[in-house]
């Protein structure tokens, strides 16, 4: 039965809006009781059309989010009741006034809701921002300006880069967007599901087809996946395993990088006018992740590897299929070449129909292949079996090199037509990229695991030395005389730990998945917490004793470790390690054979650590003298993006972070981490994929070949320098010199609520620890975005920048500094789509009035200051004036989000005073889930 109590005891008071001045300087501040609502908006109504207006002007038109806010309408009505409808109606109308200042003391209406009407309400207002984000999407709004690889092309020759240079530096070139289970995305796999079936029935309708291909009308059957979703359950009952999200992981990777990167490779191909290697792959850390997570072990490895291998040899064998039934070339009307011929003969194939049909032959024996490959790898029958009998490709070049000689066979005559292009042809570049192994898998540990288990095995092999009491250069010294002997420190018949006996067991795993699915399949173990050489070495150690480090003149090294500079003092050092680390002669000779050496530079705990500017300048620095440190050591340098989806951790527009690079620091190889919910932002449809792929080429292409003046960048990097030092003092004298602030913070946020979601199979914090420093960045920003604070991505800019005297400096940087542009562009997102007014709601959760009113007070303040100094800097009246699409989106969801937020807020108090119904909580996991959708990059 519902509940009779209302969610709220009494109506709650209006939260305080903020008002973007029109001009000021940064150190005029208003005091938000002088702020009045100024948020306006376009909404589109669960029902009915709305319109807003700025200056007389409609903003944020767009049909589609009507269109699907009208049957999510119709579906509440027919699902929930006329009643239930009416009521969230009533209160979507009434914070749709307050935000375009038509009624701005309207009451909500909150105040009535029972629990299960407030879980019926914050269900609909998530799906109707699910359904804007798609609608949005559609739009067009995830193309940026330039991004596309024509225009980047186009961008170059008028610079006097000809398509040979780019052609030349494709074919050293190497992109990899790494998917990870890092756990930001709350809403269910099912749930995203249906909003895929959704944008594949609005392409349909925009297409004006009225039917499906089965048959359904394409406006019912839009309306029965709406009603799909209003049914299904948003939030996970169990807990992710490792397994589960190594099926998620998979579903894009088969659904959409599979077909999408052969179909952007033939559209680079005719662009350039040259077929350009494979340089973009992707690659997965899901399954070979162990830093915190002690479920990540030998046995998740062989899944995620094993799963994989099995999807893209399934694809091959169904396109191989596919091709016999349409390569039906007779010898009576066309000429094969002896290559194709030979194929033919080898196949064995017998039948009569076919005996004039040398293509179809061919390709049965390649199927047969195929077929016995696919059973070697993965221990099953494909779903369809060969004719005949053949032995398995030994390696995907084999398999590649009988699909080139079919092509080539083809391309003889007939001007070409049938060569290298159509469904061959993206099969071929399907080969190319994805190998037997679908996405190269990254091994993970932190290098405090190593230190363990490397001392144990030292000392249980009889070495004299304690490891542990060592100096780093005798640890240096001692493991590089182990690596240069050929004996191994295991004994199979001595006893070791169980965390040395995991890592040891991984190791193993991975060189039998080299010997079983190729190099290709692991070239990479990170490191994380890398602090010296001894810690790269470590890992070296563990891979001799699986045969994947051998020792000799040179030495060869199958993986390749990968140190990850996480915190600020961590990349200060990194260069220095880097320099230690490539003099070494034993790993000069397998970075020259292996073409490059990679380094992994981490935003999350950066930011954690220095806050912002600090972080994003600490970056920049790094990557500078890291580039220095290669070219001095005559190696190529490859780096690794360790980006979250919240611009606290990294997030932002890749198309911009990469062209903002620093000079000489991506040079064609770059590899980026695509986190939670920004994969099914990004990767969630074909199309989207398709966009945002090609918008990590372009930016990739554009800062490897473009040359920018450097005329003016060191008074920049200076001016950098110092406001950096001034946001560090002042981050950190809040989040970690602050006393009680750890309290704070768990208090007004709702961290404790989101360390229980069901989102990820890894713990939130690394220890049991209330501490700062021990939790994890991905919660630590997610918890601030719920409460609309947003503080990791703007806190101590404010400060900074209204004390840099040299105001004229600044607006040089923005004209002429892409990384200054873009570093205030990501602060001005995170600004708009916090909201102060809402935060000191969630700051009423503080038991201790000092603590809320002193802590709270400076974060306002600091709001405030950063807010008017951002409008200075940029010459703008409000924030994203000169982003109107942007705007539109976020002031699309401000009504949403409040009405959320308030019910948020009142379900925590009630959980945290004692309140045990289970409605409570799952209101507010609920509420969580949907402001997240809402934002969007919260996490």
């Amino acid at each position: 039965m519902p509940s009779s109590r209302p969610i709220f005891s009494a109506p709650p008071e209006r939260p305080i809006r903020t008002i973007q001045l029109a001009s000021g300087a940064c150190r005029k501040h208003i005091r938000p009781a002088d702020r009045g609502p100024t948020h306006v908006n376009d909404q589109a109504p669960l029902a009915e059309p709305a319109a807003a207006h700025r200056n007389g002007r409609a903003i944020g038109q767009n049909p589609d989010i009507r269109y699907l806010g009208k049957l999510l309408g119709d579906v509440i009505r027919a699902y929930g009741g006329e009643q239930l409808f009416e009521r969230i109606e009533q209160i979507r109308q009434a914070s749709v006034d307050r935000y375009r200042g038509v009624d701005a003391d309207a009451d909500l209406g909150l105040e009535g809701l029972t629990l299960d009407e407030t879980l019926a309400f914050v269900r609909g207002f998530m799906l109707f921002s699910m359904l804007a984000n798609l609608a949005e999407d559609r739009q067009g709004i995830a193309r940026e300006p330039g991004s596309s690889f024509e225009e980047a092309l186009a961008e170059l020759r008028e610079k006097g880069i000809d398509d040979s240079a780019v052609a030349a530096m494709l074919d050293r070139a190497l992109i990899v967007p790494v998917l990870t289970a890092h756990p930001t995305e709350v809403r269910r796999k099912s749930m995203i599901d249906h909003r895929n079936r959704i944008a594949d029935l609005m392409i349909e309708r925009d297409a004006g087809s009225e039917e499906t291909e089965d048959g359904d009308l394409v406006e019912e059957a839009i309306l029965r996946q709406i009603a799909l979703l209003w049914q299904t359950r948003p939030l996970r009952r169990e807990k992710l395993y490792v397994a589960d999200e190594v099926e998620t992981a998979l579903a894009y990777l088969r659904d959409v990088f599979l077909p999408v990167l052969p179909t952007l490779y033939a559209r680079w191909e005719r662009a350039l006018g040259k077929r350009p290697k494979s340089f973009l792959r992707p690659g997965s850390w899901i399954g070979g992740d162990r830093d915190g997570n002690p479920f990540v072990n030998a046995e998740s490895l062989r899944l995620a590897l094993g799963r994989a291998s099995d999807a893209v040899l399934s694809h091959y064998l169904a396109e191989v299929h596919a091709l016999g039934a349409e390569l039906s070339l007779s010898t009576e009307l066309a000429e094969v070449t002896p290559e194709v011929a030979e194929l033919a003969s080898l196949s064995h194939d017998a039948s009569s129909t076919r005996s004039d049909e040398p293509y179809r032959q061919a390709l049965t024996g390649i199927y047969a292949r195929l077929a016995a490959t696919y059973r070697t790898l993965t221990g099953r029958e494909p779903a369809r079996r060969a004719s005949v009998a053949a032995e398995p490709y030994p390696t995907p070049a084999a398999l590649r090199a009988d699909l080139a000689a079919i092509a080539h066979s083809l391309g003889r005559s007939g001007a070409g037509l049938f060569a290298g292009s159509g469904a061959l042809g993206r099969l071929i570049r399907a080969v190319e990229t994805f190998g037997f192994h679908l996405a190269t898998l990254d091994l993970r540990q932190n290098a405090d695991v190593h230190e363990r288990v490397v001392a144990e095995l030292l000392k249980v092999a009889g070495v004299e030395e304690d490891y542990l009491a060592l100096s780093e250069a005798g640890r240096v010294s001692l493991l590089r005389s182990e690596l240069a002997g050929g004996r191994l420190l295991t004994n199979p018949y001595a006893t070791y730990s169980d965390e040395t006996r995991s890592e040891l067991d991984i190791t193993r795993a991975a060189a039998e998945a080299h010997a079983k699915y190729g190099p290709g399949c692991i070239t990479a173990y990170i490191i994380s917490k890398a602090e010296s050489v001894s810690d790269l070495l470590e890992v070296n150690i563990l891979l001799k004793e699986a045969g994947l480090w051998r020792p000799g003149s040179p030495a060869q090294a199958d993986i390749m470790a990968v140190p990850l500079f996480e915190t600020i003092g961590d990349l200060e050092q990194g260069p220095e390690i880097m320099t230690a680390w490539l003099s070494l002669p034993e790993v000069a000779a397998p970075t020259a054979a292996r073409g490059h050496q990679e380094v992994m530079l981490g935003y999350s705990d950066s930011n954690k650590d220095g806050g912002y500017l600090t972080s994003v300048w600490s970056l920049h620095q790094a990557s500078r003298a890291l580039a220095e440190v290669f070219e001095r050591h005559g190696a190529a340098m490859q780096l690794f993006h360790g980006r979250g989806g919240a611009v606290g951790r990294g997030g932002g527009s890749s198309f911009s972070a990469i062209r903002a690079q620093p000079n000489g620091t991506v040079q064609g190889r770059i590899r980026i981490t695509e986190q939670g919910e920004v994969i099914a932002a990004k990767y969630g449809t074909r199309d989207s994929a398709a966009i945002n792929l090609e918008a990590i080429a372009s930016a990739t292409l554009l800062a490897s070949l473009e040359t920018r003046s450097v005329r003016r960048r060191e008074r920049f990097y200076n001016g950098m320098a110092e406001i950096s030092g001034t946001a560090f003092r002042a981050y950190r004298g809040l989040v970690y010199e602050t006393e009680g602030f750890p309290d704070f913070f768990r208090q007004m946020t709702p961290i404790a609520e989101i360390a229980g979601l069901k989102i990820g199979s890894r713990p939130a914090s690394r220890t049991t620890s209330g501490r700062i420093e021990d939790l994890r960045a991905i919660p630590w920003v997610f918890s601030w975005a719920q409460a609309r604070v947003m503080l990791p991505g703007w806190y101590g800019a404010g400060q900074a920048l209204s004390s840099f005297e040299d105001r004229g400096l600044l607006g040089e940087m923005l004209e002429g500094w892409p990384f200054f542009r873009t570093t205030l562009d990501n602060l001005e997102m995170v600004l708009a789509k916090s909201d102060m007014g809402i935060a000191a709601r969630y700051a009423d959760l503080v038991e201790d009035p000092a603590m809320r009113q002193g802590a709270f007070g400076r974060i306002r303040d600091a709001w405030h200051q950063t807010h008017d100094c951002l409008l200075e800097i940029t010459g703008q009246s409000r924030l994203l004036e000169r982003k109107p699409a942007l705007d539109a989106s976020i002031r699309l969801r401000l009504p949403y989000i409040e009405p959320l937020n308030l019910l948020q807020i009142e379900l925590l108090k009630r959980h945290r005073a004692g309140e045990t119904d289970p409605r409570v909580r799952e209101g507010i996991e609920l509420s969580i889930n949907a402001v997240a959708t809402a934002l969007r990059n919260s996490g």
